[in-house]
């Protein structure tokens, strides 16, 4: 079963403090066992027991339900278990799913412009101090050190490649603390929003990162430029067809869920499904 039917929320509802969603559960007479449902928490992370079983639960119920109606339509032999294509088949029939036209496009488009640009990116060189994230005291410490390395950079008693070569952890180091072009997805999020904000030069303050602390000196910038609507629109429409399938999936499972009988788990059903 795919991903985006496993983990798909259908209702707010959180399990009460004692409600036991590790136990039985059936959906129209067929049951759900404690192993089973034991056995998928074991697929979630985070949360607590209670709460990892009655995730579990749902996606045993939600598998169940369409494995039901896999065979009320005559794709599946009544003890079989659906596989992806099966699902997909059953979707395909069971949903409508009007694609987005050109005015779907070009409005989302207008509507949020300024997602639809170049790539902003930086030309950067940087030492690296590290220090443990897990010790205050320690990242206090390098901070200053950091401080220390800007202060002799800024006024002039210090070479920036000498001081990478000497200071730095980073392999960067080899070629004076040159990074080359930086752009988004490169490095971890929180050095990356930062240093693509920042002016060209010296920075005048140490970027904290997981890592420890940089210096970071900008060389140059690149600000991507808005992009035309021909280039974009067929990653629109893809996005867009996406976002409606899945709420015609949670509407379609929501639907299952109102006309099924269900123990042993709390769910609610929608009142307006995009079916046929």
């Amino acid at each position: 079963m795919s991903e985006e039917l496993q983990y798909i929320e259908l209702t707010e509802h959180e399990p009460e403090s004692g409600e036991d969603t590790g136990g039985w559960v059936a959906v129209n007479g067929v049951a759900i066992s404690a192993g089973e449902i034991n056995l998928e928490s074991a697929n979630y992370e985070g949360g607590t027991i209670p709460e990892r079983q009655h995730q579990a639960a749902l996606a045993l119920v939600m598998r169940e339900l369409l494995r039901q109606r896999a065979v009320e339509c005559d794709l599946l032999d009544a003890t079989g278990a659906p596989d992806d294509s099966v699902i997909d088949e059953l979707l395909e029939r069971e949903l409508d799913l009007p694609q987005p036209d050109e005015v779907a496009c070009r409005r989302y488009f207008e509507q949020n412009r300024a997602r639809f640009r170049g790539e902003d990116r930086a030309e950067l060189r940087h030492i690296l101090l590290p220090a443990h994230p897990d010790d205050p005291e320690e990242r206090g410490q390098v901070c200053r050190r950091a401080e220390a390395l800007i202060g002799s950079l800024r006024n002039g008693s210090g070479d920036f490649a000498e001081l990478a070569r000497e200071h730095s952890v980073c392999p960067s180091r080899a070629q004076g603390g040159a990074l080359g072009w930086i752009g988004r997805g490169q490095t971890v999020p929180e050095f990356e929003s930062t240093v693509l904000r920042l002016p060209v030069g010296l920075a005048g303050k140490p970027l904290e990162s997981r890592f420890g602390w940089h210096v970071v000196d900008v060389l140059d910038r690149q600000t991507g430029v808005p992009l035309p609507f021909s280039q974009v629109q067929g990653d629109i429409a893809r996005y867009l067809a996406e976002e409606t399938r899945s709420r015609a999936i949670r509407q379609y499972l929501q639907l299952l869920v109102g006309r099924a009988e269900i123990e042993g788990l709390d769910l609610a059903g929608a009142a307006s499904p995009l079916v046929r």
